[in-house]
């Protein structure tokens, strides 16, 4: 994912959680604000494991996300690794995106 897709700024991370519309998965959390461009940000806990563990989950959320970005409607999104997430799979992580997304009703709708 490029780095012009993603939200790094604390002040954006806490303006979506105060500001936008949240859902939660067993592996994951989503909090979402409509806006003009597609961004995402991605949150692991200290609790889920240690730095190689939470770095593992973010790269999988990341990748993800990356795929489902050209199907996604512009939005700031925010996702929130849970603990389950350390032992997940890829697979299991992405159903849970997925579903997230489709819960928010958040993909673009086909032509």
């Amino acid at each position: 994912m490029q780095k012009a897709h993603r939200i790094r700024k604390n002040g954006q991370f806490r303006y979506v959680y105060r500001k936008g519309k949240s859902a939660a998965r067993p592996l994951m959390a989503l909090a979402y604000v409509k806006s003009g461009r597609l961004q995402a940000g991605f949150s692991v806990s200290k609790k889920v494991g240690k730095a190689v563990i939470r770095n593992r989950v973010k790269r999988r959320m990341r990748e993800c996300f990356r795929l489902l970005m050209p199907q996604l409607k512009n939005g700031l999104y925010v996702f929130t690794a849970r603990l389950p997430a350390a032992e997940a799979t890829y697979q299991e992580l992405e159903s849970d995106m997925r579903k997230l997304l489709i819960r928010q009703n958040l993909f673009r709708e086909a032509k």
